[in-house]
């Protein structure tokens, strides 16, 4: 089959699954995930969403998130859309059929359902990281292809080879992050419902080499100073002025008015506020994050690496994006990732010690088996999902795992060698490309495989002697087949003369 074929197949597969077009109201992905606003939760079939071969898993959160994995999504995503375009096209119009007293029961029933969901997640500071993740997360593929690109040009630099290729190879790495800035403004203004390229103006005043000629704070400015995060601030300003302006500025006038004024007023607090105030956080975002690797060391990686994936399932990881991207922006590479990767390792440990231990359940084995692959490369959500969250204390080992693989990382970083990621959004084996360091790739390509390795056996052990209590063992450790299930479930065949032996247990 064509992968044309192959990625409509899968997004024909899903949209009656998820109640049709009619009850799509929004659609967009990340690296991973297809999110898709629902009209009603209560007609999405989970079971069967599961069943599809492409589909890793689901999520619900303020969207109802189906997991594909990288790659795929990015090809699912466009043909789910043309699906859903042409299933409202072709769907009658409201007056045509009048729905039955028992659908529109059924329908308010699932609104009430998904508002529910909807108010236990909305917190003010939920949307605010939801909000600053849709800036960062498009920049994603840019980071990444820039990154392997600069990881290439400094391999080729270190070995003396193509030399007349490697000035060109810098140039397409470094040429997107010396314009971030533009990008984040125009994302910024978008996400909070401004007019995006004014966004983008004012953002790439930050940018623009002849702030260097201007005096704020009794201090020249210097092109790029405040970073991301000045444009970021300076984005919304520019939103703030442009919606005022929407509101008084005369319809007459507000063509040429409104985005004068916006540019003119944000500009002017952007030079002479903003990129100073930003730019003194960017450089204390980066003092911090190596005083509290140079002093706090094995202990700071142990801490980051354990948290990591509990602030993924609270969905606060998003507000480590912009500090991800300012490290980078300021020294090349973040050397937080590759700390926090490590939770990945403790998942896949924790993953196979649930294989060795729950031998009769073929269901989990199955699902471990299959979305094993994908979590060595970085893509954890069908193991978390599938595996050990359902699991309970799985997800708590998967953790301590994650923790002493960031330690082990920390430790390294305390002595001197510092393990970084010139992007974010990989994890696992997927994330060598991206590596850099002080002591050059092999030393830092070594301390992360270390890294690794450390997580999936202290994810291993610590699942397997400490992940499932006896009543724990006893529930899943049983085979799907019925007659094997008696036996599994006692421990040995069932005879009138001979009583059921307990269950093993930890």
């Amino acid at each position: 089959m064509a992968t044309e074929d192959k990625n409509r197949a899968t997004a024909a597969a899903i949209l009656p699954l998820v109640g049709g077009a009619a009850n799509v109201s929004s659609i967009a992905h990340c690296m991973t995930r297809l999110r898709l606003g629902l009209h009603d939760r209560s007609l999405v079939d989970d079971e069967a969403l599961k069943a599809v071969p492409a589909v890793m898993g689901v999520v619900e959160d303020d969207t109802y998130q189906i997991v594909l994995g990288p790659g795929t999504v990015a090809r699912v995503t466009p043909e789910f859309e043309q699906l859903v375009e042409e299933g409202r096209a072709a769907a009658p119009e409201p007056g045509e059929a009048a729905p039955s007293v028992s659908a529109e029961e059924l329908a308010a029933q699932g609104a009430a359902m998904k508002a529910a969901r909807k108010a236990k997640n909305a917190t003010p500071f939920k949307l605010f990281l939801r909000r600053i993740a849709n800036i960062f997360v498009p920049l994603i593929p840019a980071l990444i292809g820039c990154g392997i690109i600069a990881g290439l040009n400094g391999l080729l630099v270190n070995l003396g080879w193509l030399t007349s290729v490697t000035p060109a190879l810098a140039a397409m790495a470094s040429g997107f992050m010396a314009l971030i800035a533009v990008f984040v403004g125009y994302n910024t203004a978008k996400e909070f419902g401004g007019t995006p390229i004014l966004g983008g103006a004012v953002a790439a005043i930050i940018v623009f080499p002849g702030v260097a000629n201007i005096e704020a704070f009794g201090q020249k400015l210097s092109p790029g100073q405040g970073g991301v995060l000045g444009a970021l601030g300076a984005a919304v300003l520019a939103v703030y002025v442009e919606k005022w302006c929407r509101r008084w500025v005369p319809e007459a006038l507000d063509v040429l008015v409104t985005p004068t004024l916006t540019v003119l007023v944000s500009g002017l607090v952007t030079i002479f506020g903003l990129m100073y105030v930003a730019g003194e956080i960017s450089t204390a975002i980066g003092t911090f994050a190596d005083w509290l690797l140079s002093n706090g060391g094995a202990g700071a990686g142990f801490v980051l690496g354990g948290l990591f994936l509990p602030l993924v399932m609270l969905g606060l990881h998003q507000a480590l994006i912009p500090i991800h991207t300012t490290l980078i922006e300021q020294q090349g590479y973040t050397v937080l990732l590759p700390i926090l990767a490590m939770a990945g390792a403790g998942q896949v440990g924790a993953a196979a010690a649930v294989y060795f231990r729950l031998p009769r359940n073929e269901s989990i084995r199955r699902t471990i088996k299959s979305a094993l692959p994908a979590g060595l490369l970085g893509v954890g959500e069908p193991l978390i999902y599938g595996v050990s969250l359902p699991l309970g204390r799985p997800f708590i080992t998967a953790c301590v795992g994650g923790a002493f693989g960031g330690g082990f990382i920390g430790l390294f970083n305390q002595l001197g060698d510092k393990v970084g990621s010139t992007a974010i959004g990989p994890s696992g084996w997927a994330l060598f490309p991206l590596l850099d360091g002080n002591h050059g790739l092999g030393t830092t390509a070594a301390i992360y495989a270390g890294g690794l390795l450390v997580g999936y056996f202290a994810g291993f052990l610590a699942t397997y002697f400490f992940g499932f209590s006896k009543d724990l063992l006893t529930e899943f450790n049983v085979s799907q087949d019925p007659a094997e299930s008696t036996v599994a479930a006692t421990g040995g065949p069932t005879t009138p003369d001979a009583p059921a032996k307990e269950p093993a247990g930890v």
